[in-house]
């Protein structure tokens, strides 16, 4: 009896266990939804809340998660640099002293195997890939780190420049004086005794200078580039050029002094510039033979100058009648050749202005329509078949007329009106608006000006030398586009040389001396035509991807290296890969090097290499059987 009566209670028991259980088991589905609820709403998923678990769990992998999610990279760009042997820096050697000055294209001992002629010799002339050094371009024994604009325009470091040549030739004309350990610019000239300012204050009286109207100008011939140098103040950018020939150093005492300027002659080729791209050329007493070879040399001014241009032409022959005694020539030689340039000027349908003393002031037509008319006068010279006026790498110059854009009416600028400066630089530029550009809209012109105003504030984060104002005078763009990253600058005291590859999909340099910017075409398996140490800073935008497969990239980098100033830097942005296999060519340039992330996503495959040139010298002279060493002082 007593087994029985124990069955009921064991039942009532086994029913209130069970009720407990459901219960426990409502309460922790109810405290589950809850947590889900708080940690991430109805929309959050149990895998985002739970730890993985590896299949080998140690003590200490299950954690309380106390804080929220990091999504963030945890990885820098510089986690993509292999660090293998594979990846070994091969240092490359300084080459000897005497390459101190050496320009690979413009070599004196190559040059003399060519053509005299029309100075054909002292045009371009590169190296063969089994002549290209393979070293790097050492400094002169005390280079000093140049004088800050506008300290610089009148002044260099002898160490730096180490030629007293023009001191000697060119005393009586203040081109440059030696004075103790530098060289000093009192802004003469051989047409500008009284100085550059006063000569430019003559020519604003015979056109106008301060209207924004004229922006851009090619000084040919430039002698040291005093004129180039004055006229900086007065917001006009000129490109200056002159031969590497008996006038030692002119070009490169023009760098030194933060002037923009190029080796380059009036010979043969074609200057390596669009069609329509300056405002205005000058010529003061430069010795080119304008109304030789039928006038293609004034044929090629021609075609670089933008409709309504000015050509400015001062010493002989203008004024022949007051100033022959002292030129050492006849006055039969002199009336013949100023005559000979008047009726040369007429045939290309410019306008003489005016001439005042020693300066003649031509100007060219805005348009074509009375030019196409009077062919039938004057039969020379016809212009040009229809094809790229604006193609001007090695490409021949040719004894015809470029043709201006058609227009529809009589008073219109062919190409396009132009802003002045300063909306010029911001302003959709001409050849833009008329869809003269390959797939460039003004919604596109416009994104890239607003891009690189965000990049280049990223850059000075990388950069502090180049986010302090004056620490950087001459800066080269190595693949400039629309040139978005020279005018992201134009409130620094910096000068930008914008290079279009030649190679690029879209020849754009036409759109950047539009917006009132300088630049030039360079094929960069080639040598540039300056000289050593010519640049503070170098940036390089897709320039290595570009170049990939068409020459060696230790060959462009070794080029870098030589147009760079030591302790100038270097910004190049591109592929991860492409930054990947260049980086131990940077290191072994000795270099200090890093590759960051862009102001994009850390995922995106760009990235960017940040780099600065050690300060390195030649050894004193005493040293001279060493080669020169790697030193910080």
């Amino acid at each position: 009896m007593a087994t029985r009566a124990s069955f009921p209670s064991s039942m009532a028991l086994k029913k209130t266990n069970l009720f407990y259980m459901a219960l426990t088991a409502v309460f922790c589905s109810f405290f589950y939804l809850v947590g889900i609820w708080f940690h991430g709403g109805a929309t959050g998923s149990a895998a985002t809340l739970l730890p993985t678990i590896p299949c080998h769990p140690s003590q200490n992998t299950i954690t309380r998660i106390a804080k929220p999610l990091d999504f963030t990279s945890h990885h820098q760009a510089e986690d993509f640099v292999p660090t293998s042997t594979a990846a070994r820096v091969v240092q490359i050697p300084p080459c000897d002293p005497k390459f101190s000055e050496y320009t690979p294209c413009e070599d004196l001992d190559r040059s003399l195997k060519f053509d005299r002629d029309r100075l054909i010799y002292r045009e371009r002339h590169c190296p063969e890939k089994n002549e290209l050094l393979k070293c790097r371009i050492p400094a002169p024994y005390g280079y000093r780190t140049p004088f800050r604009w506008p300290e610089s325009r009148d002044s260099v470091w002898y160490a730096n420049v180490p030629h007293k040549h023009l001191t000697v030739e060119k005393a009586v004309q203040n081109w440059v004086r030696f004075e103790g350990d530098r060289f000093t610019f009192p802004g003469g000239g051989t047409m500008f005794p009284r100085g550059a300012d006063a000569y430019i204050d003559d020519i604003g009286k015979l056109i106008d200078l301060s209207d924004g109207s004229v922006r851009t100008a090619i000084d040919t011939g430039c002698g040291v580039a005093s004129w180039g140098a004055y006229l900086l103040s007065r917001n006009i950018l000129a490109m200056s050029f002159a031969p590497k020939d008996t006038h030692v150093a002119q070009v490169q005492f023009a760098l030194e002094r933060g002037v923009p300027a190029q080796i380059g002659v009036l010979a043969s080729n074609r200057l390596p510039y669009p069609s329509r791209a300056f405002d205005m050329a000058h010529c003061s007493r430069c010795l080119i033979p304008w109304g030789m070879y039928d006038g293609v040399y004034l044929l090629e001014v021609d075609r670089i100058l933008r409709p309504g241009g000015y050509w400015i032409l001062s010493g002989p022959p203008i004024n022949w009648e007051r100033h022959w005694k002292g030129w050492n020539r006849t006055l039969e030689e002199l009336k013949a050749e100023q005559d000979g340039i008047e009726s040369l000027a007429r045939s290309l349908c410019w306008k003489k202005l005016k001439q005042r003393d020693g300066l003649a002031v031509w100007q060219k037509p805005t348009n074509h329509v009375h030019c196409k008319i009077n062919r039938k006068v004057f039969k020379y010279p016809q212009f040009c078949q229809a094809y790229d006026h604006d193609k001007a790498w090695y490409t021949k110059m040719e004894t015809c007329l470029t043709p201006l854009p058609e227009v529809s009416d009589i008073k219109e600028t062919a190409g396009g009106h132009l802003a002045r400066w300063p909306e010029r630089l911001t302003a959709v530029p001409p050849r833009i608006m008329s869809g003269t550009v390959n797939g460039i809209s003004a919604d596109i012109f416009e994104k890239d000006t607003d891009l690189w105003k965000k990049r280049l504030l990223h850059y000075k984060a990388l950069d502090y030398q180049l986010a302090e104002p004056g620490r950087y005078r001459n800066l080269l763009d190595m693949n400039s586009y629309l040139g978005g990253f020279a005018a992201a600058l134009v409130d620094y005291p910096v000068w930008v040389m914008n290079v279009v590859p030649v190679e690029a999909q879209v020849n754009t340099l036409g759109v950047i001396y539009e917006r009132g910017l300088i630049g030039t075409y360079q094929n960069w398996c080639e040598a540039m035509s300056t000289y050593p140490r010519t640049y503070d800073f170098i940036h390089a935008d897709a320039l290595f991807s570009l170049y990939n497969d068409r020459c060696e990239l230790e060959d462009i980098l070794l080029e870098m290296d030589r147009l760079l100033r030591p302790q100038g830097s270097v910004i190049i942005r591109d592929d991860v890969d492409v930054l990947v296999n260049i980086k131990s060519i940077v290191d072994g340039l000795n270099w200090e090097s890093k590759m960051v992330d862009s102001e994009g996503s850390p995922h995106a495959r760009e990235k960017i290499l940040i780099a600065t040139k050690q300060y390195w010298t030649l050894p004193a002279a005493s040293d001279q059987g060493h080669q020169g060493s790697d030193s910080a002082s």
